[in-house]
Protein backbone atom coordinates (compact mmCIF):
# COMPACT_ATOMS: atom_id res chain seq x y z
CA UNK A 1 0.00 0.00 0.00
CA UNK A 2 0.44 3.31 -0.28
CA UNK A 3 0.58 6.55 2.37
CA UNK A 4 0.77 9.52 0.83
CA UNK A 5 2.58 12.75 2.96
CA UNK A 6 5.95 12.58 4.90
CA UNK A 7 4.05 14.08 8.09
CA UNK A 8 2.80 13.07 11.75
CA UNK A 9 -0.06 11.44 10.52
CA UNK A 10 1.60 9.54 7.81
CA UNK A 11 4.59 8.43 10.51
CA UNK A 12 1.58 7.91 12.84
CA UNK A 13 0.32 5.34 10.31
CA UNK A 14 3.39 3.64 9.50
CA UNK A 15 3.64 2.94 12.99
CA UNK A 16 0.92 0.66 12.52
CA UNK A 17 1.72 -0.76 9.30
CA UNK A 18 4.79 -2.05 11.00
CA UNK A 19 3.45 -4.39 13.15
CA UNK A 20 1.26 -5.78 10.03
CA UNK A 21 2.65 -8.32 7.07
CA UNK A 22 1.66 -5.43 5.12
CA UNK A 23 4.25 -4.11 2.38
CA UNK A 24 3.74 0.31 1.87
CA UNK A 25 5.59 2.78 0.65
CA UNK A 26 5.36 6.93 2.55
CA UNK A 27 5.77 8.92 -0.54
CA UNK A 28 6.55 12.70 0.98
CA UNK A 29 7.14 15.73 -0.90
CA UNK A 30 9.40 17.52 1.37
CA UNK A 31 13.27 17.61 1.26
CA UNK A 32 13.60 16.45 5.04
CA UNK A 33 11.51 14.82 7.76
CA UNK A 34 9.25 16.85 9.52
CA UNK A 35 6.21 17.56 7.19
CA UNK A 36 4.56 20.59 7.59
CA UNK A 37 6.25 21.73 10.52
CA UNK A 38 9.50 22.42 8.88
CA UNK A 39 7.74 25.44 7.03
CA UNK A 40 5.82 26.92 10.24
CA UNK A 41 7.65 30.18 12.04
CA UNK A 42 10.55 29.89 14.05
CA UNK A 43 9.47 30.68 17.35
CA UNK A 44 6.62 28.61 17.56
CA UNK A 45 5.34 26.38 20.39
CA UNK A 46 3.38 23.95 21.05
CA UNK A 47 0.04 23.98 22.97
CA UNK A 48 0.82 21.40 24.53
CA UNK A 49 3.40 20.28 27.22
CA UNK A 50 6.03 17.19 25.30
CA UNK A 51 3.96 14.20 26.94
CA UNK A 52 0.56 15.08 25.41
CA UNK A 53 2.41 16.26 21.85
CA UNK A 54 3.58 12.58 21.63
CA UNK A 55 3.00 10.12 18.47
CA UNK A 56 2.34 6.38 19.76
CA UNK A 57 4.70 4.20 20.69
CA UNK A 58 7.87 7.20 21.64
CA UNK A 59 7.14 10.32 24.10
CA UNK A 60 8.77 13.64 22.96
CA UNK A 61 11.40 14.35 25.51
CA UNK A 62 10.40 17.43 27.76
CA UNK A 63 7.99 15.85 30.44
CA UNK A 64 4.66 17.12 31.63
CA UNK A 65 5.78 20.83 32.11
CA UNK A 66 7.17 21.57 29.10
CA UNK A 67 6.31 22.80 25.84
CA UNK A 68 8.43 22.28 22.92
CA UNK A 69 9.81 24.42 20.19
CA UNK A 70 8.84 24.08 16.50
CA UNK A 71 12.70 22.75 16.29
CA UNK A 72 12.35 20.18 18.85
CA UNK A 73 9.38 19.51 17.18
CA UNK A 74 11.39 18.50 14.10
CA UNK A 75 13.83 16.70 16.23
CA UNK A 76 11.59 14.27 16.98
CA UNK A 77 9.63 13.61 14.09
CA UNK A 78 12.69 12.93 12.73
CA UNK A 79 13.97 11.00 15.26
CA UNK A 80 10.95 8.90 15.13
CA UNK A 81 11.07 8.43 11.60
CA UNK A 82 14.68 6.62 11.84
CA UNK A 83 13.84 4.78 14.97
CA UNK A 84 10.87 3.25 13.37
CA UNK A 85 12.46 2.57 9.73
CA UNK A 86 9.76 3.97 7.96
CA UNK A 87 10.04 3.39 4.60
CA UNK A 88 10.19 7.26 2.93
CA UNK A 89 10.93 8.10 -0.44
CA UNK A 90 11.89 11.93 -0.88
CA UNK A 91 11.19 14.01 -2.45
CA UNK A 92 8.42 12.73 -4.00
CA UNK A 93 5.53 14.71 -4.66
CA UNK A 94 2.40 13.03 -5.67
CA UNK A 95 0.97 14.46 -8.71
CA UNK A 96 -2.16 12.28 -8.99
CA UNK A 97 -4.16 8.82 -7.49
CA UNK A 98 -5.73 7.04 -10.60
CA UNK A 99 -7.82 4.11 -10.84
CA UNK A 100 -5.93 1.05 -12.27
CA UNK A 101 -7.93 -1.96 -12.65
CA UNK A 102 -8.61 -3.64 -9.37
CA UNK A 103 -6.08 -1.09 -7.86
CA UNK A 104 -5.10 2.68 -7.52
CA UNK A 105 -1.80 3.90 -9.15
CA UNK A 106 -0.32 6.48 -7.08
CA UNK A 107 2.07 9.26 -9.61
CA UNK A 108 4.73 10.79 -7.93
CA UNK A 109 7.37 12.94 -9.17
CA UNK A 110 9.98 9.95 -7.89
CA UNK A 111 7.96 7.12 -9.74
CA UNK A 112 4.44 5.56 -9.45
CA UNK A 113 3.13 3.02 -7.71
CA UNK A 114 0.24 0.30 -7.90
CA UNK A 115 -1.68 -0.25 -4.73
CA UNK A 116 -4.76 -1.86 -2.89
CA UNK A 117 -5.30 0.77 -0.49
CA UNK A 118 -3.92 4.15 -0.66
CA UNK A 119 -4.10 6.55 2.46
CA UNK A 120 -4.08 9.88 1.90
CA UNK A 121 -2.19 12.27 4.50
CA UNK A 122 -1.45 15.54 3.16
CA UNK A 123 -2.79 18.00 5.24
CA UNK A 124 -3.87 21.38 4.98
CA UNK A 125 -0.13 23.11 5.27
CA UNK A 126 -0.02 23.46 1.20
CA UNK A 127 -3.54 24.76 0.83
CA UNK A 128 -3.52 28.00 3.05
CA UNK A 129 -7.01 30.02 2.93
CA UNK A 130 -6.66 33.18 1.61
CA UNK A 131 -9.52 34.83 1.68
CA UNK A 132 -10.81 38.01 -0.97
CA UNK A 133 -9.81 40.89 0.22
CA UNK A 134 -11.50 43.91 -1.68
CA UNK A 135 -8.79 46.23 -2.85
CA UNK A 136 -6.24 43.73 -3.09
CA UNK A 137 -5.41 44.61 -6.78
CA UNK A 138 -4.38 47.80 -5.76
CA UNK A 139 -2.69 47.67 -2.57
CA UNK A 140 1.31 48.30 -3.18
CA UNK A 141 2.41 46.31 0.12
CA UNK A 142 2.56 42.99 0.50
CA UNK A 143 0.17 40.11 1.51
CA UNK A 144 0.79 36.76 3.14
CA UNK A 145 -0.57 34.04 4.31
CA UNK A 146 0.65 32.90 7.66
CA UNK A 147 1.95 29.73 5.51
CA UNK A 148 4.86 31.69 4.63
CA UNK A 149 6.05 33.78 7.64
CA UNK A 150 8.88 32.66 9.08
CA UNK A 151 10.08 35.30 11.79
CA UNK A 152 9.43 38.69 12.88
CA UNK A 153 13.32 39.71 11.90
CA UNK A 154 11.54 39.63 7.75
CA UNK A 155 8.96 42.36 8.89
CA UNK A 156 11.45 43.92 11.64
CA UNK A 157 10.15 47.97 11.35
CA UNK A 158 7.45 47.49 8.86
CA UNK A 159 3.37 48.29 10.02
CA UNK A 160 1.81 45.12 9.88
CA UNK A 161 -1.77 43.91 10.28
CA UNK A 162 -2.43 40.23 11.46
CA UNK A 163 -5.63 39.01 10.36
CA UNK A 164 -7.50 36.06 12.27
CA UNK A 165 -8.55 35.65 16.01
CA UNK A 166 -7.39 32.24 16.40
CA UNK A 167 -4.17 30.13 17.97
CA UNK A 168 -1.63 31.10 14.47
CA UNK A 169 -3.02 35.10 14.72
CA UNK A 170 -2.62 35.56 18.56
CA UNK A 171 1.15 33.66 18.29
CA UNK A 172 2.58 35.95 15.16
CA UNK A 173 1.09 38.99 16.99
CA UNK A 174 3.16 38.07 20.00
CA UNK A 175 5.97 37.12 18.01
CA UNK A 176 6.14 40.77 15.81
CA UNK A 177 5.16 43.08 19.40
CA UNK A 178 9.02 43.94 20.06
CA UNK A 179 9.95 44.32 16.41
CA UNK A 180 7.17 45.57 14.28
CA UNK A 181 4.14 48.26 14.54
CA UNK A 182 1.75 45.48 14.76
CA UNK A 183 -1.82 45.71 14.59
CA UNK A 184 -4.23 42.59 15.32
CA UNK A 185 -7.58 42.53 13.45
CA UNK A 186 -10.22 39.68 13.47
CA UNK A 187 -14.19 39.40 12.66
CA UNK A 188 -14.57 38.27 15.87
CA UNK A 189 -13.56 39.40 19.46
CA UNK A 190 -10.90 36.04 20.16
CA UNK A 191 -11.57 34.60 23.03
CA UNK A 192 -8.64 33.20 25.40
CA UNK A 193 -8.56 30.13 27.60
CA UNK A 194 -7.89 30.24 30.92
CA UNK A 195 -3.72 30.36 31.56
CA UNK A 196 -3.76 26.58 33.28
CA UNK A 197 -5.95 25.51 30.10
CA UNK A 198 -3.79 24.16 27.06
CA UNK A 199 -3.85 21.04 24.69
CA UNK A 200 -4.18 18.38 27.09
CA UNK A 201 -7.37 19.87 28.24
CA UNK A 202 -8.65 20.26 24.51
CA UNK A 203 -7.45 16.96 23.74
CA UNK A 204 -10.12 15.19 26.35
CA UNK A 205 -12.92 17.38 25.43
CA UNK A 206 -12.23 16.02 21.88
CA UNK A 207 -12.09 12.53 23.30
CA UNK A 208 -15.30 13.30 25.21
CA UNK A 209 -17.03 14.39 22.43
CA UNK A 210 -15.70 11.38 20.62
CA UNK A 211 -17.09 8.76 23.51
CA UNK A 212 -20.42 10.38 23.83
CA UNK A 213 -21.00 10.77 19.94
CA UNK A 214 -20.22 7.00 18.58
CA UNK A 215 -21.39 5.62 22.10
CA UNK A 216 -24.63 7.63 22.57
CA UNK A 217 -24.10 7.94 25.78
CA UNK A 218 -24.32 11.31 28.12
CA UNK A 219 -24.07 14.92 26.12
CA UNK A 220 -21.29 15.78 24.10
CA UNK A 221 -19.24 19.31 25.28
CA UNK A 222 -19.00 22.10 23.13
CA UNK A 223 -16.36 22.64 21.10
CA UNK A 224 -13.53 25.45 22.00
CA UNK A 225 -10.40 24.54 19.96
CA UNK A 226 -10.81 27.57 18.18
CA UNK A 227 -9.96 29.35 21.35
CA UNK A 228 -6.70 30.62 21.92
CA UNK A 229 -4.09 28.84 24.30
CA UNK A 230 -2.18 31.11 26.39
CA UNK A 231 1.24 29.60 25.63
CA UNK A 232 4.25 31.17 26.97
CA UNK A 233 4.68 33.94 24.63
CA UNK A 234 0.92 34.46 24.28
CA UNK A 235 0.93 35.09 28.02
CA UNK A 236 3.69 38.00 27.87
CA UNK A 237 1.91 39.58 25.67
CA UNK A 238 -1.04 39.39 26.80
CA UNK A 239 0.39 40.77 30.01
CA UNK A 240 2.06 43.31 27.87
CA UNK A 241 -1.40 44.80 26.82
CA UNK A 242 -0.59 43.73 23.18
CA UNK A 243 -3.46 41.21 22.38
CA UNK A 244 -6.22 43.82 21.89
CA UNK A 245 -7.82 43.19 18.47
CA UNK A 246 -9.54 45.58 16.28
CA UNK A 247 -12.60 44.71 14.04
CA UNK A 248 -12.02 43.49 10.69
CA UNK A 249 -10.90 46.59 8.19
CA UNK A 250 -13.17 47.08 5.17
CA UNK A 251 -10.98 46.60 2.60
CA UNK A 252 -7.34 47.57 1.16
CA UNK A 253 -6.26 51.18 -0.16
CA UNK A 254 -3.10 51.61 -2.48
CA UNK A 255 -1.37 52.50 0.87
CA UNK A 256 -2.66 50.54 3.50
CA UNK A 257 -6.41 50.02 4.86
CA UNK A 258 -9.76 51.55 5.36
CA UNK A 259 -11.70 50.63 8.66
CA UNK A 260 -15.95 50.76 9.09
CA UNK A 261 -15.28 54.32 10.74
CA UNK A 262 -14.11 55.64 7.10
CA UNK A 263 -10.57 55.99 8.99
CA UNK A 264 -7.79 55.14 6.69
CA UNK A 265 -4.36 53.53 8.01
CA UNK A 266 -0.89 53.16 6.56
CA UNK A 267 -0.08 49.09 6.43
CA UNK A 268 3.17 47.88 4.62
CA UNK A 269 2.50 43.77 5.15
CA UNK A 270 -0.69 42.41 6.12
CA UNK A 271 -0.12 38.20 7.57
CA UNK A 272 -3.17 36.46 7.16
CA UNK A 273 -3.59 34.04 10.26
CA UNK A 274 -7.15 32.49 7.82
CA UNK A 275 -6.34 29.12 8.35
CA UNK A 276 -5.89 26.07 5.76
CA UNK A 277 -7.74 23.96 4.09
CA UNK A 278 -7.53 20.03 2.79
CA UNK A 279 -4.50 19.55 0.53
CA UNK A 280 -6.47 16.84 -2.22
CA UNK A 281 -5.53 18.22 -4.95
CA UNK A 282 -4.03 14.39 -6.01
CA UNK A 283 -7.03 13.28 -5.56
CA UNK A 284 -8.76 15.01 -8.27
CA UNK A 285 -9.15 12.78 -10.73
CA UNK A 286 -10.77 9.89 -8.37
CA UNK A 287 -13.71 12.67 -8.25
CA UNK A 288 -14.74 11.91 -4.42
CA UNK A 289 -14.54 15.65 -2.98
CA UNK A 290 -18.05 17.44 -2.16
CA UNK A 291 -18.76 20.72 -2.56
CA UNK A 292 -17.23 21.73 0.52
CA UNK A 293 -14.05 20.25 -0.29
CA UNK A 294 -14.18 17.43 1.71
CA UNK A 295 -14.35 13.48 1.00
CA UNK A 296 -17.52 11.95 2.55
CA UNK A 297 -16.38 9.15 4.83
CA UNK A 298 -17.07 6.14 6.95
CA UNK A 299 -14.51 6.59 9.79
CA UNK A 300 -11.69 7.51 7.40
CA UNK A 301 -12.50 5.26 4.36
CA UNK A 302 -13.93 7.15 1.43
CA UNK A 303 -17.28 6.13 0.62
CA UNK A 304 -16.65 6.70 -3.16
CA UNK A 305 -13.66 5.24 -3.40
CA UNK A 306 -13.36 1.98 -0.75
CA UNK A 307 -9.40 1.51 -1.46
CA UNK A 308 -9.21 4.82 -0.03
CA UNK A 309 -8.17 6.33 3.51
CA UNK A 310 -7.81 9.63 4.99
CA UNK A 311 -5.93 10.35 8.14
CA UNK A 312 -4.92 14.01 9.64
CA UNK A 313 -7.43 16.12 8.24
CA UNK A 314 -9.14 17.52 11.14
CA UNK A 315 -12.08 16.47 13.13
CA UNK A 316 -13.89 14.76 9.92
CA UNK A 317 -11.31 12.24 9.70
CA UNK A 318 -11.18 11.07 13.69
CA UNK A 319 -11.51 13.53 16.78
CA UNK A 320 -7.92 16.09 16.90
CA UNK A 321 -6.40 13.38 14.22
CA UNK A 322 -4.90 17.00 13.33
CA UNK A 323 -2.79 16.86 16.34
CA UNK A 324 0.13 15.30 16.83
CA UNK A 325 -1.64 13.54 20.53
CA UNK A 326 -4.67 12.60 18.39
CA UNK A 327 -3.62 11.29 15.09
CA UNK A 328 -2.42 8.31 16.97
CA UNK A 329 -6.38 6.80 17.49
CA UNK A 330 -7.21 7.54 14.00
CA UNK A 331 -4.25 5.68 12.32
CA UNK A 332 -4.86 2.56 14.21
CA UNK A 333 -8.30 2.40 13.51
CA UNK A 334 -7.20 3.05 10.28
CA UNK A 335 -4.82 0.33 9.98
CA UNK A 336 -7.10 -1.97 11.66
CA UNK A 337 -9.67 -1.97 8.59
CA UNK A 338 -7.20 -1.69 5.77
CA UNK A 339 -6.16 -4.90 7.36
CA UNK A 340 -9.28 -6.08 7.42
CA UNK A 341 -10.12 -5.21 4.06
CA UNK A 342 -7.15 -6.84 2.28
CA UNK A 343 -7.15 -10.01 3.85
CA UNK A 344 -9.34 -11.69 1.06
CA UNK A 345 -5.98 -12.82 -0.50
CA UNK A 346 -3.66 -11.76 1.50
CA UNK A 347 -1.09 -10.29 -1.27
CA UNK A 348 1.18 -7.72 -1.08
CA UNK A 349 -0.52 -4.04 -0.68
CA UNK A 350 1.76 -1.83 -2.83
CA UNK A 351 4.46 -2.26 -5.73
CA UNK A 352 6.67 -0.08 -7.75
Amino acid sequence: MVVVGGGQAALAIAYYLRRTALSYVVLDAGEAPGGAWRHTWRSLRLFSPAQWSSLPGHLMPGGTSYYPTRDEALAYLEDYEARYAVPVVRPARVTAVVRDGHRLRVESSAGSWRARAVVSATGTWSAPNVPDLSGASEFRGRVMHSAHYRSAAELAGRRVIVVGGGNSGAQIVADLREHANVTWATRREPTFLPDEIDGRYLFGEATARYNALTTGRGTAPPRTLGDIVMVEPVRRARDAGVLRATPLFLGLTPGGVRWPDGAETPVDTIVLATGFRPDLRHLASLDVRSPNGRVAVAGTRSVREPRLWLVGYGDWTGYASATLIGVGRSARSTVDEIVAALSVDGSNAATG
